[in-house]
């Protein structure tokens, strides 16, 4: 049987590679134990951040096996992987993680209508491939940036609360006002929301959003975990830390996710820096970069320090 998409904490995976950029299954059973060891609630696999775009279809089949079945029992893991066009080909990308075991499938909200297509275009072809997958799976969503951000606007957000079809949103907004009226508009509903966000995190949760799944999971996950469990008890603290986050969140436009492996790899987990990213400048890992993510990484054993020792 399927977990339940609970509260909390869901890391957008990265996916290690060998040099040879062939996927380091060793190092993603790893990984997977780092991010249990540091605090989660689930995982997202086969999402932008795994690379998904560049992986073949067999990759990201096996790379969402391979998670579900190196996750604890207990973890719910959620992926993504269709990265098609057409219907019928997102329908077989689909129907194919689904055969993993993952808990439930996220749907990329730009693959069902260009930029400037009406609203009723993205209905009318989502709902034309929810006849194509198996009924009984958990429903996700992720507004995912590659190739283009569709940012659900309000009659969509209405439309996919009201079709009780969906548990999970990986929302990208970065907008407060449509912050609070989705988390408003989804209260009492099926559709939990978890903010990519790291600056309107804490905002988000005070208006009804159930966690936090972004970016910078690769980094501190521990952190995030802290106030998504905390922010109610301990108001003050959660104010001091969310600065702190909303600051250090800037650090993942030097080249990510070349400087989440290097993070990663200094905290414990060995992986090559290597990235399949088509952009030459994801490919390049430099002095440089290495040089301000030690910095980042002292500053947040510091906020360890003070968040989670007592």
């Amino acid at each position: 049987m399927a977990l339940k998409i609970v509260n909390g904490v869901y890391p957008t995976m990265i996916t290690p590679f060998r040099k040879d950029l062939s996927i380091d299954t060793e190092n993603l059973r790893k990984l997977v134990r780092w991010y249990e060891e540091h605090g989660i609630n689930g995982l997202f696999a086969v999402a932008q951040s795994s690379s998904m775009f560049e992986l073949s279809l067999k990759e990201r089949t096996e790379l969402a096996r391979e998670v579900r079945l190196s996750a604890s029992p207990e973890i719910p893991v959620i992926a993504s992987g269709h990265i098609s066009d057409t219907i019928e080909d997102q329908a077989e990308e689909l129907n194919a993680i689904a055969e993993t075991g993952v808990d439930a499938l996220v749907l990329i909200t730009n693959r069902f209508s260009a930029p400037d297509d009406e609203d009723k275009v993205w209905i009318n072809r989502i709902e034309k491939l929810l006849k194509k997958i198996p009924e009984n799976i958990q429903l996700g969503l992720y507004e995912c940036p590659q190739p283009y951000k569709k940012i659900l606007s309000d009659y969509l957000f209405d439309w996919v609360v009201d079709s009780e079809r969906f548990t999970f949103l990986k929302d990208t907004c970065c907008n407060p006002s449509m912050i609070r009226y989705r988390g408003k508009r989804a209260e009492n509903s099926s559709l939990k929301l978890f903010n990519a966000n790291a600056p309107t995190l804490l905002m988000s949760l005070r208006h009804g959003y159930a966690g936090y799944s972004g970016i910078m999971t690769n980094f501190h996950t521990d952190l995030y975990y802290w106030l998504c469990a905390n922010w109610e008890k301990e108001p003050e603290k959660a104010e001091k830390l969310q600065k702190y986050l909303s600051v250090s969140s800037l650090i993942e436009n030097y080249g990510y996710p070349q400087i989440a492996k290097y993070a990663l790899k200094k905290q414990g987990v060995p992986m090559e820096t290597v990235s399949r990213r088509f952009d030459v400048r994801y490919r390049e890992f430099t002095e440089y970069d290495a040089f301000l993510i030690d910095q980042f990484l002292e500053l947040s054993d510091q906020y360890r320090k003070d968040f989670l020792q007592r």
